[in-house]
């Protein structure tokens, strides 16, 4: 295969249960389970109405502006999959519009992560399908190549294999990698559990923050006394 013009296959993916449980969590919350240091940077925004997202990756690298890759990996999905896409993060010219946003619905494409842009903004909303990218042009894409699919791509540092899962929601996108999904799944479920108490005892008004005074005393510093 010539580098720059390669097809490949995913070796393995996430199970359907593995997604459905990821699903049903905040991306927040899942990102401090894997140490607040995986991101895919604060410029990827919904371009949907609303709702969240969880899915089978397949990535795509492309030439900024360039979808033909992008074309091929619609064509290559299977229902579930979240197609992520490393275009340079340029916004010349979108990565697709309305006619390829319907087709991936046929398909069963569950989402899109785009570092580029889009156009036919009011489809993306209409249909709702979870769509992150950088931003908007009515500007269209070529399709010369060159580009890649499934192989490991990085979106603001953050790295996505083929397989991986990706969630997305309104404060943005994380890739969470297979090998490390149960893992994460357990840790976040129990700090959801937590939050769910934590919430409670604030409706409540039993919340403990003799922590913060705890915490400030240790860092040396003065507290006014009563």
């Amino acid at each position: 295969m010539s580098i720059g013009f390669r097809i490949c296959t995913r070796e393995q993916v996430a199970s359907k249960e593995l997604v459905e449980a990821f699903s049903k969590l905040p991306v927040a919350n899942v990102s401090d389970s894997m140490s607040r240091l995986s991101a895919a940077g604060p410029t990827l925004r919904p371009m949907h109405a609303s709702g969240g997202m969880a899915g089978v990756a397949i990535t795509v690298k492309c030439r900024p502006g360039d979808n033909l890759m992008l074309h091929k990996a619609i064509d290559m999905a299977v229902p579930g999959d979240v197609i992520v896409v490393d275009a340079g993060g340029e916004t010349t010219n979108a990565l697709m519009g309305e006619l390829m946003l319907a087709y991936a619905i046929k398909r069963g494409v569950v989402g899109f992560v785009l570092n580029g842009a889009i156009r036919d903004l009011d489809a993306f909303v209409e249909t709702n399908l979870p769509t992150f990218a950088v931003g908007v042009t009515h500007r269209g894409p070529y399709k010369d190549g060159p580009g890649e699919i499934n192989v490991p791509i990085s979106l603001g540092g953050m790295v996505i294999n083929p397989g991986d899962i990706v969630i997305g929601d309104a404060d943005g996108v994380l890739s969470v990698p297979l090998a490390d999904a149960e893992e994460v799944l357990a840790k976040t479920e129990a700090k959801q559990d937590a939050e769910v108490r934590q919430m409670k005892a604030i409706a409540e008004g039993t919340n403990d923050r003799t922590w913060v005074d705890a915490a400030l005393k240790k860092l040396g510093c003065a507290l006014p006394t009563e």
